[in-house]
């Protein structure tokens, strides 16, 4: 498909952006990673073991990694990158005793405690500030008795000293994701009584990187934000809230829809047996998506998708799409496999399916497949408690499905290799996992000569290392916030406060507490941009 048409469509028509899509279009197609996964699939099922083939063909799961602040979201260009990333344990045994300006750099990073931000900053209201962690066990909603994360309360003293009411629209911003947000999701309350929010979300806040380094670069691999001054530069010029207030893309562009069903196969003597589509293409003319496909197989015009026939047992996808974008496929062949590598000399008899042909729009059929995603991920109920989904409005999840497609898959200018493929399953699964900044927004009147307590309370993830990775920080707990960053109040006042800290060690920090001597609240210099903290639990209470 040439990107001058995807361009046209989508109603940008910048001409380097289209130069710019033509030349990573001309990259090299070979035979593509799908095939060889699939063939370890198969083995892996035909020894009897379940397998959910949910996405993450490139780096197992999401692929995350921790090397560096390198992603902007799309809404202007990469943000700068922090000076070279440390290695674990590369700022000393603890953090801030050594003298290192931000803390440790950890290989989980939660993101820092953003400051409210109103979207008029009318001349004459003031604001003070006190962000308090409670670290009492149990803080999280599932009440683990574990002291992980923490509770906070972030508390804002609006005062009015004009002769008039001031009415303005507060923006709450928090570093999240959907799949968290029933934990995550802030809840907010003025002089008390509580406030009903509505939720924006903003795109994914990382990047791309390299799976194999810079020998072999690629775009395969995320690359999350790992620390407070990658959020600097992805909020401090307000693209990224105006994109996240904004609009998201419309996407009416016409398509072919081949869906598979009614299947059949020998299950009982091929355990795998797989199905395979095979058609040849003009990659200029035409672009093809896939949802429920396992594999995939491409040499110059030369397309072959299969899947694992669904055999009632295993937790495969029932719904099998092929969406067509541009010149239509035209003649296919079905082919039916012992297993998933789909080589010659093991075809096999007996593998069927009824193929429907539709024409529709993008549009329709993301709304399809977010729906049926966000239903799947509310039957997975956790505990009896809610689950993520119940908080995440759909139009919000559905937007940035779409935001990641035109961002960073196939219909983007330059397509990320992570979603060249087209591989749908990966993008509703990954738009539900990447990290982001959220927004809650609610109006705030400020009468006249006086003020309003606008609080902001929600459980906070720490920063971490992951035990398993050696590291000499495993066990140590990240905190942090911005005095300022995004937010165009003005502050006359900010402090920061610990509550329930009992059989626990400050490991790290820049603030001044000590709780031996009982010192846990301390003002913050209204100058200074960031503030860290970093604990340790009591050894009964570390993560398992």
């Amino acid at each position: 498909m040439r990107a001058e048409r995807l361009f046209r469509v989508l109603g940008l028509t910048d001409p380097a952006l289209v130069e710019e899509a033509l030349e990573v279009r001309k990259r090299r197609a070979g035979w593509k990673r799908w095939a060889a996964l699939a063939a370890c699939l198969a083995l892996v099922i035909g020894l009897g073991l379940g397998w959910r083939v949910t996405g993450g063909f490139w780096g197992y799961e999401s692929g995350v990694s921790g090397g560096g602040d390198s992603g902007s979201a799309g809404v202007s260009g990469d943000a700068p990158a922090d000076s070279a990333p440390m290695a674990p344990g590369e700022s000393g045994e603890y953090g801030g005793y050594d003298g290192v300006e931000d803390g440790i750099t950890f290989l989980s990073y939660a993101g820092p405690v953003l400051p409210l931000d109103t979207a008029e900053n009318p001349a004459g209201l003031t604001a003070e500030r006190t962000v308090t962690w409670n670290f009492a066990p149990g803080t999280n909603r599932y009440g683990e008795t574990r002291r992980w994360g923490a509770g906070v309360t972030d508390v804002y003293i609006l005062s009015n000293p004009t002769k008039a009411d001031i009415t303005v629209t507060a923006l709450y911003p928090f570093a999240g994701r959907f799949a968290d947000l029933a934990e995550e999701l802030p809840a907010v309350t003025a002089d008390g009584e509580a406030v009903e929010a509505v939720l924006y979300a903003g795109a994914y806040a990382g990047g791309f990187g390299s799976t194999y380094g810079a020998e072999e670069p690629d775009t395969m691999n995320l690359m999350e934000l790992n620390s407070w001054r990658g959020y600097k530069a992805l909020l401090e010029s307000g693209e990224y809230q105006a994109q996240a207030l904004g609009d998201g893309p419309v996407l009416d562009i016409p398509v072919t829809v081949y869906e598979f069903s009614d299947f059949a196969a020998p299950h009982k003597e091929y355990p795998a047996a797989t199905q395979a589509v095979s058609f040849e293409i003009d990659p200029e003319k035409t672009a093809v998506f896939t949802y429920g496909f396992n594999g995939c197989e491409w040499n110059g015009s030369f397309r072959r998708y299969s899947y694992f026939v669904p055999d009632g047992k295993r937790n495969e996808p029932k719904v099998k799409l092929l969406i067509v974008l541009g010149e239509d496929i035209g003649a296919y062949t079905l082919g039916g496999y012992r297993d998933g590598g789909c080589r010659p000399g093991e075809e096999i008899g007996g593998v069927s399916c009824t193929v429907t042909r539709r024409e529709t729009n993008m549009d329709a059929v993301l709304d399809r497949l977010c729906r049926r995603y966000a239903q799947e991920r509310r039957t997975q109920v956790r505990g009896g408690e809610e689950t993520a989904f119940e908080a995440v409005p759909f139009a919000l999840y559905r937007r940035a499905v779409a935001e990641l497609l035109t961002q960073y898959g196939v219909l983007s200018a330059a397509p990320v290799d992570r979603y060249s493929d087209g591989r749908l399953d990966d993008v509703l699964q990954e738009a539900a996992s990447h990290r982001r900044v959220l927004y809650l927004r609610f109006p705030v009147t400020v009468p006249a000569g006086g003020s309003v307590d606008v609080a902001c309370t929600l459980w906070k993830e720490p920063s971490y290392d992951f035990g398993c990775s050696g590291s000499d920080h495993a066990g140590l707990q990240g905190f942090d916030l911005v005095t300022r960053l995004g937010s165009g109040l003005a502050f006359t006042r900010q402090s920061a406060a610990l509550v329930n800290t009992e059989n626990m060690e400050i490991a790290g920090q820049d603030l001044g507490f000590d709780l031996e001597s009982g010192v846990s609240a301390e003002e913050l210099d209204l100058e200074r941009e960031h503030y860290y903290l970093e604990i340790r639990p009591g050894e009964e209470e570390l993560p398992g």
